[in-house]
Parts: C-alpha cells; sequence; structure tokens
C-alpha cells in the first residue's frame, strides 16, 4: 500500500472514529483520547505490515551480486583459526 492510500484511509478511520464519539455524546477529551488511541494503533499495523513485507521479500538480483562479491573478497580463514596480528594488519 502506498503511503497516500495509508493516510486517506487512516482520516477515513480517524473521521468515523470522530463521528462515533460524537453521535455517542462523549466529551472532547475523550473523543480526542479515541482519535489518538485509534492514530497510534493504525501506525503500528502499518508499520508491522510493511516490516513484514521487506523482511520476506525475494532477494534481488543485486543483493545476490553484492552476496557474491562479498564471498569472493573474503580471505578463507580456516574453521578455528584464530586472527594474529599478521592477519589483523591493513596491508
Amino acid at each position: 500500500m502506498s503511503l497516500p492510500k495509508f493516510i486517506v484511509g487512516m482520516l477515513f478511520a480517524l473521521a468515523i472514529v470522530v463521528a462515533w464519539s460524537w453521535l455517542g455524546g462523549a466529551s472532547f477529551g475523550t473523543t480526542l483520547l479515541r482519535v489518538v488511541i485509534c492514530a497510534v494503533v493504525i501506525q503500528a499495523g502499518y508499520f508491522a505490515v510493511v516490516y513484514a513485507m521487506i523482511a520476506r521479500r525475494a532477494p534481488t538480483p543485486a543483493d545476490r551480486l553484492r552476496d557474491a562479491e562479498r564471498k569472493l573478497n573474503a580471505p578463507e580463514v580456516a574453521e578455528g583459526e584464530k586472527l594474529g596480528s599478521a592477519r589483523r594488519s591493513l596491508h
């Protein structure tokens, strides 16, 4: 979902909360509290959905290429080998 669609949807939902509170006879403070809570819940949900979409996306060709280059440029170190002072030099 794009950001403009999200903002329009959020404003529509908040307008419904305001109308529901007003028709229910809630005070201004109660209405404001309901709107703030609704906005926080909507925002947290949007963040969670976007995070989940990013976390489970397939790697792009650029990601695969970057990983391959890192493996080619990384020095081979035997398992259990400690990095001595000679290995720590920056060349």
